[in-house]
């Protein structure tokens, strides 16, 4: 009985080989490419570009010239403003001067706190703060 069980295990063993063997004879390895053609083949996919659509040049034109023109119309709109607020001030009595004076300082600390408060609660700002 022993026997009978070796020469199975040895039997299976032997074809075993062979057919690793056979296996090994069958590999079907693609011949190497010549050296022209090998830095093609691995660049990859051919990435699309993006086109750039130019405006024509009176267009970009009379794009640059509005913002230039919304620019001026902010920065005189703030001169005007601060002027504005500069003459209701100084057409105030002393008193009156001195506490408005004073108000727009607390009105502007109370503001600064806040925004600090709110910036240090984010966790960009927060770095800054601490």
């Amino acid at each position: 009985m022993n026997n009978l069980s070796v020469r199975k295990l040895l039997l299976a063993a032997v074809i075993l080989a062979c057919t690793i063997a056979v296996c090994n004879a069958q590999s079907f390895s693609k011949p190497p490419l010549p050296k022209q053609t090998r830095h093609v083949v691995r660049k990859g996919p051919i990435k699309s570009k993006k086109v750039k659509i130019k405006e024509p040049r009176a267009a970009a034109k009379a794009k640059k010239e509005q913002k230039a023109k919304d620019n001026k119309r902010k920065k005189d709109y703030e001169k005007y403003v601060r002027e504005n607020r500069k003459r209701s001030i100084e057409i105030q009595t002393p008193e009156v001067q001195a506490r408005m004076k004073r108000n727009i300082k607390d009105a502007d600390s109370k503001y600064k706190a806040r925004n600090k408060k709110k910036a240090s609660s984010t966790r960009k700002a927060g770095i800054k703060y601490r």
